[in-house]
Order: C-alpha cells, then structure tokens, then sequence
C-alpha cells in the first residue's frame, strides 16, 4: 500500500511540475536579466518585421509556460485598454501622407504605422514581463533582486508594499463602507471633494500608525534594517542555455531590425 502511495505522489508531482512548465524552474535571477534584456532589444528596434518576431517570441514563451492563455491575454487587453485612446489618436497628430479624412482631421499613414509599432512594443514587452517576471512569488523576486545587488532599500520597499497593498485596500474598503452607512452619495459638488479629501488623509494617518505598529513588532523580532535570506539561487546549466537561447534570438531581431 505505501508503495502504491508513493507511485500515486511520485505521479501528481511529476504531473504538477509539467502544468508549470518550463520558465517556472529557472533561476528568477536569470529570468529577471534576460526579461530586461529582451524588452531593451525590442524598445530599441523598429521595423515592423522585427516587432512582429518579438512578439511571435513573446508567445512563444507564454506557450513553453502553459500560463493559461485566456486569463492571460486578458490581461493583455486590459492593458491595451490604456493605450488605445493614444493609438486612435496618433494618426490624427502625426502629419504625413493623408490616409482618410474624418470631420476635417486628416489621417496620415504615418501616424498610423506609428501606432502600430507602439503597440507591437508594447504587447510584446508587457507579454514577456508578464512570463519571465509576473509569474515569480513576490518573495522569490526581492531576493532575486537583492541576489542582483540591487539597493537594499529599494528592495524592502517593494517586498513590503506587495504585503500591505492589500491591507490598504480593505482599510479603504472599510472607510468607503462607513461613508456610506452614513448617507455619503458622491456628486460633483464641494461636499464630496472635501469628503473625499478626508478619507484620502485618514487612510495616510491610518497607514503611518499601522507601520509604526509594524516596525515596533520588527523590532521585537530582533529586526535590524536587514532581512536575511533563507533562499539561495545556484545557476544551472538549464538557466545557461536558455539564456543563450534567448540572447540568440535578441540579436536576430537586431539582425532583423538592420536588414
């Protein structure tokens, strides 16, 4: 029986390291390099053929990490969803050769090539954070940070607003709801700014006792102004070849870009 218990386990394991896939096990130190590399190299090109590679290579690597591709293009469009009113609007402010007139306002085709290059950049650039970085636990990515000599403070910085972001968002949550109990309906009227401002300095002065709170409890735990790490990265010969890999194809989209 416990032998067949532990095919059973050596089995989920196995079927669980498969659903990670391939990204999950590298080095994050190496993730991090290579996902500033490549949104670099892509930044820097600009033809519509090397774009359109990196983006290709940017979903190439959302594949090799079997993200779930609905929620994560979904994501995607969220994030469309900012630049899309800069994008409608780019042809109409770039001048060159007119490509339609809409109320007066000529299109140029300039503009529009430009807007399309804005948002290949973009995609592919975000797509490629969202895989090689966003996948990370927020613990994993300031030690890999701290691994990369980062500064120090800006490494707390960050560990410390992913823990609290949430906490500041129920506290807000909590003052929105006491507003409302209270028969508070926004308008456009100086009532609600005022308001508005008020729940704005409340939650500041509720943020500075909290993390006076929570410094004072650091301090009981014998906090020092650093944070030892438990996790250690060791470079693998995985990490080696896909960072190779990758860096092959960042100087084919230079190549491409140059031809």
């Amino acid at each position: 029986m416990a032998h067949v218990l532990g095919q059973q386990e050596s089995t989920l394991v196995k079927a669980g390291a498969q659903r990670r896939g391939a990204i999950n096990p590298l080095d994050p130190r190496m993730r991090i390099v290579m996902a500033v590399v490549f949104a670099v190299v892509t930044v820097a090109v600009s033809s519509l053929t090397a774009l359109c590679a990196a983006l290709a290579v940017s979903l190439s690597l959302l594949a090799a990490s079997r993200l779930p591709w609905r929620k994560t293009l979904k994501r995607m469009a969220m994030m469309d969803g900012f630049i899309l009113f800069m994008l409608v609007l780019l042809p109409f402010s770039m001048p060159g050769d007119p490509m339609f007139t809409l109320w007066g306002f000529p299109a140029s085709w300039q503009g529009f090539w430009k807007a399309v290059e804005i948002a290949l950049t973009a995609n592919a650039v975000i797509l490629s954070l969202m895989v090689l970085v966003g996948t990370m636990e927020p613990v994993t990515l300031g030690h890999a940070l701290h691994r990369l000599r980062c500064p120090e403070k800006l490494v707390h910085l960050l560990m410390f607003t992913i823990r609290y972001i949430e906490v500041l968002r129920e506290e807000y949550l909590r003052l929105r709801a006491a507003m409302k109990v209270r028969g508070f309906r926004p308008a456009t009227n100086w009532h609600t700014y005022r308001s508005f401002g008020y729940l704005v300095g409340m939650m500041l002065v509720r943020a500075i006792e909290r993390s006076e709170r929570i410094l004072d409890a650091m301090k009981c735990r014998g906090f020092s102004g650093r944070m030892p790490l438990l996790q250690d990265f060791a470079l693998t010969r995985r990490d080696i070849v896909f960072a190779a890999g990758l860096g092959a194809l960042c100087a084919g989209l230079i190549i491409l870009d140059l031809a």
